[in-house]
């Protein structure tokens, strides 16, 4: 690990040991299933402070040049303060594991964990495909 991009949790750890090339994609891909990551949702109208009261959280979706919708998540909640400042509107979020938002997950949607920053890490939605499919059967 280098000075300059310290991991500060488990996914960051995983992150930064892929991009070393110290473990294999398919390795990768199970563990980040596991992966907690924050998710900024869009803050509600009426809300009462540090409660959400709609059970429909909208998480932040962006676009690239090419029309493309990127789901933005974040290693840390503290991670996504700067990138959100452009996206007001936005300032709740939730932890959840990285399996429980693609079970959730519409096809054709990339995803972007730390946008610009180090570490980060993007899948598109070919990827993220790829690692929906190694999600174990949900129990009934």
């Amino acid at each position: 690990m280098s000075d300059a991009a310290p991991s500060r949790n488990e996914l960051e750890a995983l992150l930064l040991d892929f991009h070393a090339g110290n473990i294999v994609p398919e390795e990768f891909a199970r563990r980040l299933l596991d992966a907690q990551v924050f998710m900024p949702v869009k803050d509600e109208k009426h809300r009462i402070a540090g409660f959400q009261a709609s059970t429909q959280a909208e998480p932040l979706l962006v676009e690239d040049d090419a029309g493309n919708r990127i789901l933005v998540l974040f290693s840390a909640p503290d991670r996504a303060q700067a990138f959100l400042a452009a996206y007001p509107g936005h300032g709740g979020g939730m932890l959840a594991e990285f399996s429980w938002l693609l079970r959730r997950m519409g096809a054709g949607i990339a995803i972007s964990i730390n946008p610009d920053q180090t570490p980060g890490f993007d899948l598109d939605p070919e990827m993220v495909a790829m690692v929906a499919a190694l999600l174990p059967e949900e129990d009934q």
